[in-house]
């Protein structure tokens, strides 16, 4: 492992080396074969688009694991599920999970391997939560879910402060845009933010251009930009703000990043690490050898998932620790 940090700055970098086995190398090449072909080929609009919700639905029959307990919420324009390990005590933190899709598949059932695996983890309560998504709803409405599910958490009892809003790729971004709405609205800031390959920046330009762009086995990255156009594009333009790199991100929490080396989303990982040192939020961004988009979803598949989730653990645990609570 390689690291590098800046005391003042409170920064760190590391480089995990790694990810050469077989499983890796299974599940790299799956990805290639049918997840970057499909998401390269398959129609963002029309009746087709209106067939993504069967990934989630083909993983329901997949067993839950016995040691977690699940609550089943009715949010109104969300649904969530809200999980914690069997038989344990109040806590006083929580976690709030966004997950992933490019704001258009994916849900609770595809993200219930990492979301039970970090109730596990942590020991604390997790809400994971199905957002609104295109073509039902654009990036206005998914914000607005994921900070609707962050006050349910506080009506549930959680004081903000003891939040850590956390997400993959598309759930990464509204992580942080959940955490920016509550810092700006005057609300309490959350104890941390955790992005897994977090998507963070709409503009595609950097992206398209980028070594990994050929390297990544999941993304493709030219169809990028449609996607952002669809999601928060105003008049045929995205507006720069709508990205989280463009934030006002000086209030913000702790922030731990991970990403796969050769990912093209590695492009906002590093540029968001480097506006978070220039803003002084103390931050950790790791980048991990031999590995897929968001691979800690994989929760328990792989090795390197296993160590990422327990990273992830290390740092929450931190975090609720350093922050201070509202008497």
């Amino acid at each position: 492992m390689t690291t590098s940090s800046d005391n003042e700055r409170h920064t760190v970098y590391e480089y995990r080396p790694g990810g050469k086995g077989f499983r890796a190398a299974v599940i790299r090449f799956l990805c290639r074969v049918f997840v970057r072909t499909t998401l390269a080929w398959w129609p963002l609009r029309g009746p087709l688009a209106r067939l993504m919700p069967l990934v989630n639905l083909a993983l329901l029959p997949v067993p839950r694991l016995r040691s977690t307990e699940c609550e089943r919420v009715d949010g109104g324009t969300w649904r969530g599920e809200f999980v914690k390990p069997r038989g344990s005590a109040e806590t006083t933190g929580a976690l709030l999970y966004l997950h992933g899709g490019a704001f258009v598949f994916c849900g609770l059932a595809t993200h219930r391997r990492i979301v039970e695996r970090l109730a596990l983890r942590t020991g604390l309560p997790v809400l994971s939560v199905r957002y609104r998504q295109l073509p039902h709803g654009r990036l206005d409405a998914s914000i607005a879910d994921a900070v609707d599910a962050f006050g349910w958490l506080v009506r549930r009892g959680f004081a903000g402060e003891t939040i850590v809003c956390a997400g993959d790729s598309a759930g990464g971004h509204l992580a942080f845009a959940v955490a920016l709405h509550t810092i700006g609205t005057g609300l309490a800031k959350p104890a941390a933010v955790v992005g897994l390959s977090p998507w963070l920046d709409f503009d595609s330009e950097a992206k398209r251009t980028h070594g990994n762009a050929r390297k990544d086995v999941f993304i493709p990255a030219n169809r990028l930009a449609r996607v952002a156009l669809l999601c928060a594009g105003g008049d045929g333009v995205v507006d720069p703000l709508r990205s989280p790199v463009n934030g006002d991100l000086a209030a913000l929490p702790p922030v731990l990043i991970q990403c796969a080396e050769d990912e093209v989303l590695r492009c906002d990982a590093e540029l968001m690490a480097q506006r978070l040192a220039e803003a002084g939020v103390r931050h950790k961004l790791q980048v991990w050898q031999g590995q897929v988009h968001a691979f800690p979803v994989l929760g328990d598949a792989l090795p390197e998932s296993r160590a990422a989730l327990d990273e992830i653990a290390d740092f929450v645990a931190d975090a609720l620790a350093r922050t201070p609570r509202t008497p």
